[in-house]
């Protein structure tokens, strides 16, 4: 998608600027209308979250917007980011191309490690997927993200929180004075504006999709299907199966089993 198309696309605005003489990126987005979507993708799902996992969840559809605004318009990521002390996964995919965002967060059923781990999957046309895997220490979402570049990407991001929903993201370009970069403070980030000369690169939408339906969860039951379909569905006409990108719920009929393996 061509970034003038994006334009049409109702959604959270993201802008990107180029901080002249510091050779950095910054990135800024009010939040509030991607929460709106969040809150009623779980309210037409009948899910809720505990307040924490929430939060957490928030920011890493946060952080991702603004890493994602960074990045080329040919790539799609995907961040698994595993924290141990609260235990829990925290799952978001962002997809340049279609301008979406989607995300989960688990608590249940994951794995404990000595460390904390970040798992980042990077796709970008024409090219094979490519991981990067880093270790973090703490419970904080961003601090986790810039643990990720200072490993993966060797170079110094931070991000900053101006109010509830207003979020800036910087990182080094080359030659960026990072001594400046270093000793920002939230209210110097606040008139930044007033003290540097940023010059407006683009400006993208995303929206909250994650795409999912029951058509495209059925192969999650591909093997249990190949066996005895009477235990699958245990004597009920239906099963419930939850999409892990989303966590959104579905109901696959004995019906639709049966007329996918239709002659």
């Amino acid at each position: 998608m061509a970034p003038e198309e994006s334009q049409l696309i109702e959604g959270t605005e993201v802008r990107s600027y180029f901080v002249r003489q510091r050779n950095a990126l910054l990135v800024r987005a009010d939040a509030g209308e991607i929460f709106v979507d969040y809150y009623l993708h779980l309210h037409d799902h009948g899910l809720r979250h505990a307040e924490i996992p929430d939060r957490m969840l928030k920011e890493t559809l946060v952080a991702m917007l603004l890493h994602g605004t960074s990045r080329p318009w040919t790539e799609s990521i995907a961040w698994t980011i595993n924290f141990q002390d609260p235990l829990l996964n925290v799952f978001v995919a962002l997809d340049n191309k279609l301008a979406t965002i989607a995300g989960n967060v688990f608590t249940k059923d994951v794995r404990e490690n000595t460390v904390s781990l970040f798992y980042s999957d990077v796709v970008r046309s024409g090219e094979q997927a490519r991981r990067s895997v880093v270790n973090f220490e703490g419970s904080e979402v961003f601090s986790a993200v810039e643990s990720y570049y200072a490993q993966s990407e060797q170079r110094l991001a931070r991000f900053f929180q101006l109010d509830e929903e207003d979020y800036v993201f910087i990182s080094a370009q080359p030659d960026c004075d990072l001594d400046w970069l270093g000793s920002l403070t939230t209210e110097a980030v606040r008139e930044i504006d007033k003290s540097e000369t940023l010059s407006l690169l683009e400006t993208r939408r995303y929206r909250w999709t994650c795409g999912c339906s029951e058509e495209r969860l059925l192969p999650m039951l591909a093997t249990a299907m190949k066996t005895d379909r009477d235990e699958l569905f245990g004597g009920n006409e239906g099963i419930r199966i939850t999409c892990p990108r989303c966590g959104a719920g579905y109901t696959i009929s004995r019906a639709m089993i049966d007329k996918l393996h239709e002659p």
